[in-house]
């Protein structure tokens, strides 16, 4: 059974590349020739080194079997970048981008529900609250004014539920403005978010030496977090128009954008 599921895997991964790769070409022409050169330039440089040291045959056939490896590397990282790219050109500007693009994150206990917390059934702005180790995170998509009102609104309710702790609530409003963080630095701002609390330790020299620490929720205190939100959601869940979706317009395949 084994030995039928490993050539199966490969073949999988082999029909994925290729997906992707005429996904990604689709909008950039320019793919295969990018991809072409970043293989063949490790090639290169190592059939000059032979030549220059004078290599055997068995180092010949070792060099040019890293070689290749480096080139397949590299050119997959190519295809991988390129794809990225064109991704997020496709989801730029889009009602429910930025939840798409952190809807796959799991690392570091990150939670971002598809529903959103807060819309506007006017301009269609939109808040959606996610949360993970390091905080609450305030997801906003829209007019940099009127979504910044709409989390101190949020923020205010979440203090409410939160009350007599120090859980820090970031706030990331996603767009093209000089405030506002584009949607393929999304990811990285995200998980750059970090809070730090003093120590308050007793010893005067040890707090000068450590007077602070980095904030970081245990798993019972997250789930508890959750659970707590999620009811204040249930609670305020009629601030949120029927009928409104702004995840409909944009699934678009994460994998493919993913370059996986």
């Amino acid at each position: 059974m084994a030995d039928k599921e490993e050539p199966k895997k490969k073949q999988n991964t082999i029909k994925q590349v290729i997906q992707i790769f005429r996904y990604t070409y689709a909008e950039d022409k320019a793919l295969p020739w990018l991809c072409g050169s970043v293989f063949v330039a490790p090639i290169i440089v190592f059939v000059v080194l032979g030549i220059v040291f004078k290599w055997s045959i068995i180092g010949w056939i070792t060099s040019i079997i890293l070689a290749i490896m480096i080139g397949l590397l590299l050119a997959t990282m190519m295809l991988t970048n390129r794809a990225d790219k064109v991704g997020y050109a496709k989801l730029e500007g889009r009602s429910g981008a930025a939840i798409s693009v952190l809807g796959n994150v799991s690392r570091a206990g990150f939670n971002f529900p598809q529903e959103p917390v807060w819309v506007d059934p006017k301009t269609k702005d939109a808040i959606w609250r996610g949360t993970g180790y390091n905080g609450i995170y305030l997801l906003g998509e829209g007019d940099y004014n009127r979504v910044t009102r709409a989390m101190d609104r949020q923020e205010h309710s979440i203090k409410g539920v939160t009350a007599g702790s120090e859980i820090p609530v970031y706030r990331i409003c996603v767009g093209k403005g000089p405030k506002q963080v584009s949607l393929k630095n999304l990811r990285k701002t995200v998980l750059k978010c970090k809070s730090y609390e003093p120590t308050h330790h007793k010893n005067r020299l040890i707090a000068a030496i450590h007077p602070r620490r980095r904030f970081m929720l245990t798993k019972t205190e997250l789930n508890v977090l959750n659970e707590r939100l999620r009811t204040l959601q249930m609670k305020n869940g009629m601030n949120i128009p029927k009928g409104v979706d702004p995840m409909h317009p944009q699934r678009i395949s994460r994998r493919a954008m993913r370059g996986r």
